[in-house]
């Protein structure tokens, strides 16, 4: 019988914190899970650590090569290849809790139907310490937006979702120069097809690491603003709210002047509001230009 969910690990030069993941999900208390390893141009010994793995036979492991094209073009490859119900991404230098995949495997088999998009859980430091705030305990669904904007979650969330929505949705556009897109563009789409079934458990334990993308938003804004852009766009047409449609044409403006289009106004979703943002939007780009600094500005680890 083909097993319910695909585990999903985008990884680039981590052979040296694969093995972490690796060790969580051989101790696994159900073993009905395919990992699948996609390895984003990796120059170090990735592909000999992961083909001695498989030889090893603990756990169901499928690898696929490509030439890099950054952790947006390493999820568009994952969601071509996966077959199973569901699916869930767990970074390489992260891991989840032994019983993970049989909480999400019982939960989805009790509550889950085509009614949701998938469901959502924790996740927690190294420590056991949850990244932000729980979930709301008497809420049963909700999409990822307005968890955040509604009920007014905070932090890195765990998402599994249904790999029927994960295809149908467009993929992360790849745009030549640039590697990185914001991953909450794809998480928008799906929030118009249902909300998320709400497990209020840690399915998976983050760190962040000096290399990872969310240490280095600044850089990654500077050196990708299409994707930014592609990303801020639609937000303000999927926006239900002034405010939210006010910030995200600032971020409109500033990704804009970053590639030198400054008749930023004429290609705007919400024109009035991206009028009266533009002060702001200036100023962000002026920093944005000048700063130096590592900052998580308002995109985390993996929800952005």
């Amino acid at each position: 019988m083909k097993p319910l969910i695909t585990i999903f690990t985008p990884t680039y030069n981590r052979a040296y914190t694969l093995p972490v993941c690796y060790e969580s999900l051989k101790r696994q208390t159900c073993k009905e899970f395919i990992w699948l390893i996609i390895d984003d141009g990796s120059t170090d010994n990735t592909r000999q650590l992961v083909q001695s793995w498989i030889k090893e036979g603990s756990i169901k492991i499928v690898y696929h090569y490509q030439e890099n094209q950054g952790m947006h073009g390493a999820h568009n490859k994952a969601y071509e290849l996966i077959d199973t119900e569901l699916n869930v991404c767990i970074d390489s230098d992260d891991y989840m809790p032994d019983d993970a995949v049989e909480k999400i495997t019982c939960f989805w088999l009790k509550n889950g139907s085509e009614t949701y998009a998938g469901m959502v859980g924790l996740d927690a430091t190294f420590n056991g310490e949850i990244i932000g705030t729980k979930l709301p305990e008497k809420l049963e669904a909700s999409t990822h937006s307005d968890l955040y904007r509604k009920y007014k979650v905070k932090g890195d969330k765990k998402l599994v979702y249904r790999t029927a929505l994960t295809k149908r949705t467009s993929p992360y556009p790849i745009y030549e120069g640039e590697k990185y897109c914001p991953l909450a563009f794809k998480y928008i789409l799906i929030d118009q097809f249902g909300p998320l079934l709400i497990l209020n458990d840690i399915l998976c334990h983050v760190e962040y690491l000096k290399d990872g993308s969310s240490r280095n938003i600044i850089t990654q804004y500077k050196t990708n603003p299409k994707g930014f852009l592609l990303y801020r766009v639609t937000t303000m047409n999927y926006a239900q709210s002034f405010k939210e449609r006010f910030r995200a044409s600032i971020h409109f403006i500033s990704s804009n002047l970053l590639l030198k289009n400054y008749k930023y106004w004429m290609s705007s979703p919400n024109k009035l509001i991206t009028i009266l943002a533009t002060p702001l939007g200036v100023a962000l780009f002026l920093f944005i230009k000048k700063t130096k600094r590592v900052t998580f500005m308002e995109v985390n680890k993996t929800n952005s």
